[in-house]
């Protein structure tokens, strides 16, 4: 027999979905007929799987070890390896950590890092916050067997700037409400190319192609796949040639700043995929720039926030990358 006594991180979820996490292997149907036999039990009582759990509820699972064993994905260490523990070593020695309590965590994240896996093999920032928070103590590996921090926004691989990450379910369930109902405000900064004077918010209809990983942006919506967008933006600086720009992420779409400011005709510098290429060879030979020049800023809390309190109504503010810092005062826009 095993007892598995509901963490604060289990609970608000159905039985059966947490005997999914823990024994994931396991088809529905196991668990239906293992409640019926009083085989898994919750809080000594029959159970048949649609309660909702709380804090300090008992599961026994009346199971052989070999069965629970069979059932159970094999976790792979969070943190196996010395790049590994470099990786996390470098995230706190760098000031990487913008804002941390019991629930969130924000990141600076760094160019070339992607957000969540793409690959089995791939290093993500999702992997550095699980591997923080085994060596900080504040995670166990057994934990993960029912619950999963991770990173609850998406950053372009060579896009740098805040990333938030959920260290609880309370944490993570929060933040991504935020971002799905579009209550945070998002601040990007990059450099165009052409001057920009003027504030504006532009709307546009943005249709991805999947086999190219681009968008393509129209005034009209033609296909009854293309999203409405809407950006917002802030010239702090032009030079006649380039603008310094704040970018207001109103909707959150595939490249949408990049493919939109591109289409109103100032693409970001070293955008290889939207910009403008003769630009960019210039840029490539006058600063190392071989990726799009966009770093996400700031974010900016809702002030009425039910839960995780701590946060209603802060800025965070992740700090320019030092080539981005390096770009703008070549170019006179500091």
């Amino acid at each position: 027999m095993r007892k598995i006594v509901v963490s604060k991180n289990e609970a608000g979820q159905r039985l059966t979905k947490l005997l999914a996490k823990y024994m994931s292997e396991a088809p529905q149907s196991f668990f239906y007929k293992m409640l019926r036999k009083k085989n898994i039990t919750l809080n000594g009582k029959k159970a048949d799987g649609t309660e909702m759990l709380v804090q300090e509820d008992e599961i026994c699972l009346f199971l052989s070890e070999e069965t629970i064993e069979k059932f159970t994905k094999k976790q792979e260490p969070a943190n196996h390896s010395a790049e590994k523990e470099k990786d996390v070593l470098s995230l706190i020695a760098r000031s990487r950590i913008l804002y941390e309590d019991e629930d969130v965590m924000l990141i600076n994240k760094p160019l070339g890092i992607l957000s969540q896996k793409a690959e089995p093999g791939d290093s993500s920032a999702n992997e550095w916050v699980i591997a923080y928070l085994l060596k900080t103590g504040t995670l166990t590996q057994d934990n993960l067997k029912s619950f999963r921090p991770g990173v609850c926004n998406r950053l372009d691989r060579n896009t740098t700037g805040i990333l938030i990450a959920g260290k609880s379910l309370l944490g993570l369930q929060t933040m991504s409400a935020l971002l799905k109902e579009r209550s945070l405000y998002k601040e990007y900064e990059t450099i165009v190319c052409g001057e920009l004077r003027t504030p504006s918010r532009v709307t546009g209809y943005l249709q991805k192609d999947e086999k190219t990983n681009r968008v393509r942006i129209t005034d009209r919506k033609e296909t009854e796949n293309a999203s409405l967008i809407e950006t917002e933006y802030l010239p702090v600086k032009s030079n006649g040639a380039y603008t310094l720009l704040k970018v207001h992420l109103i909707t959150g779409k595939t490249h949408q700043i990049r493919a939109h400011l591109a289409y109103l005709g100032h693409p970001l510098l070293g955008d290889t995929k939207y910009g403008n290429k003769r630009i960019n060879q210039e840029m490539a030979q006058r600063f190392e720039l071989h990726f799009q020049l966009l770093h996400a800023a700031r974010l900016v809390f809702p002030k009425q926030m039910e839960h995780c309190e701590a946060l209603a109504g802060k800025s965070i503010q992740a700090p320019r990358p030092a080539q981005f810092q390096q770009i703008a005062a070549g170019l006179g826009l500091l």
